[in-house]
């Protein structure tokens, strides 16, 4: 699904409501996650799940072209945990 996917679909459903101010909310919404995984290390939504900031050790890697051997680096990426509630229902 994609961005403006998911604004029809909400658009759909609440009468009234702009796409446009349903558009910023979405983008509040989002920002408003990432700057708690900067901060925090982790943002929870109560029966959807749990993104928080892992950690990916450095290690050895091939270059798929040449073959030669790379080191990569450590680096950081979001997980998500879903809760067992979104799990029970897909």
């Amino acid at each position: 699904m994609t961005k403006a996917e998911l604004v029809d679909i909400v658009s759909e459903s609440l009468e009234g409501v702009s796409k446009a101010d349903i558009n910023r909310v979405h983008d509040a919404i989002f920002q408003t996650i990432g700057k708690a995984l900067a901060v925090d290390g982790r943002f929870a939504i109560p029966g959807f799940g749990t993104f928080e900031v892992r950690s990916r050790a450095a290690r050895k890697g091939r270059n798929p072209k040449t073959g030669e051997e790379i080191d990569i680096a450590a680096s950081k990426t979001v997980g998500f945990k879903p809760a067992s509630a979104l799990k029970g229902g897909l």
